[in-house]
């Protein structure tokens, strides 16, 4: 399980995770794009060597199937005693919850903010999974309210040990692929995957390797943690919706704490500018899933140059109206 102090996932709960992964069919493994600096001519003067992990080509169109699949492994005994999962998510979350226990069969509950686009409220719902709506700060206690008497199980959509373990699967495949990276660049909402891919580049052994989290400028929540070296609550306001969750989770500031160099923001203009760059290089890129790439091409990680960088891509899940739309206003 985690580590004696029941706070930091370990190798075993990774490996077990990653071999739970690889056999599962609504996993894939995804790309690793080698060498593609020239892509981008804003890196030409680093001389660096850039890695891309493309999550926005897993199968819910982005990571966190990956942490699902983990996370319900480890509740077969709760749904096997008709217990209904509960989750609270308007974002991939959602998504990778409901496609999950759609191909199982199993019931669903999700509360989802009123903030939502209606399409993923329809597409939750269109998977067997039931919906309730409400403003964002009343999702917990809504939550809390059905688990109250036992009759359903709340699976957290990012702070939970399990996930963490899941989201340790995609640094593992970087590393088949590149075993010495420098920096690697992850997006961060709740921390869930910054977390898992940190702790699987450190804890094996001493890494020299720098692994910054990704925020944007209007959902500092892991930023304003690390100021105040505690997990904090933030109003948020952000274009990336997926990398604005209410608060930090207590369970990915420990992680983010122990094996993250620092947390980097980007604001949504840089955000969204890189999302129409990604575009004109093929890539179907989501808000929530270029911040990571914003921060490289907008000059915020340091010492970057000569350096092997793995920026991770974390999903794809936006439309093309939606994309001309952000693009548009910005």
């Amino acid at each position: 399980m985690a580590d004696a102090g029941g706070d930091l996932v370990t190798v075993g709960d990774m490996q077990e995770a990653r071999s739970v992964i690889t056999r599962h069919p609504l996993c894939v493994r995804t790309p690793l794009l080698k060498l593609v600096q020239d892509m981008f001519p804003q890196l030409a003067g680093h001389k660096l060597q850039l890695y891309l992990k493309l999550e926005n080509m897993q199968t819910t169109g982005s990571f966190k199937i990956r942490g699902v699949v983990n996370q319900m492994r480890h509740l077969e005994a709760q749904l096997a005693s008709d217990k209904i999962p509960i989750t609270m998510s308007a974002g991939n979350y959602g998504k990778a919850f409901a496609t999950y226990l759609h191909q199982r069969g199993i019931p669903g509950k999700c509360m989802i903010p009123d903030t939502a686009p209606q399409s993923r409220v329809h597409l939750i719902q269109s998977m067997g999974v039931s919906v309730e709506q409400m403003p964002t700060a009343e999702l917990q206690a809504a939550v809390d309210n059905y688990t109250s008497d036992g009759s359903h199980v709340f699976c957290h959509p990012f702070d939970d040990i399990h996930l963490i373990a899941g989201y340790a699967s995609v640094a593992m495949e970087i590393l088949d692929e590149v075993s010495d990276p420098d920096i690697v660049l992850v997006c961060c909402g709740g921390g869930g995957l910054v977390s898992g891919v940190s702790a699987a580049i450190k804890t094996p052994g001493p890494s020299a390797c720098r692994v910054y989290a990704v925020e944007p400028e209007g959902a500092p929540s892991m930023f304003e943690s690390f100021k105040v070296g505690k997990a904090v609550s933030r109003s948020v306001n952000t274009v990336a919706a997926g990398l604005a969750p209410p608060y930090a989770g207590k369970l990915t500031y420990r992680h983010c704490a122990e094996f993250v160099e620092r947390v980097l923001l980007v604001s949504d203009a840089e955000i969204v500018q890189c999302m129409e760059l990604l575009y004109s290089r093929g890539l179907v890129v989501e808000p929530s899933g270029a911040a990571a790439m914003a921060a490289l091409l907008n000059g915020h990680v340091p010492d970057v140059d000569g350096k092997k960088v793995v920026v991770v891509i974390t999903g794809g899940n936006v439309t093309p109206g939606e994309a001309n739309s952000l693009i548009n206003k910005s």
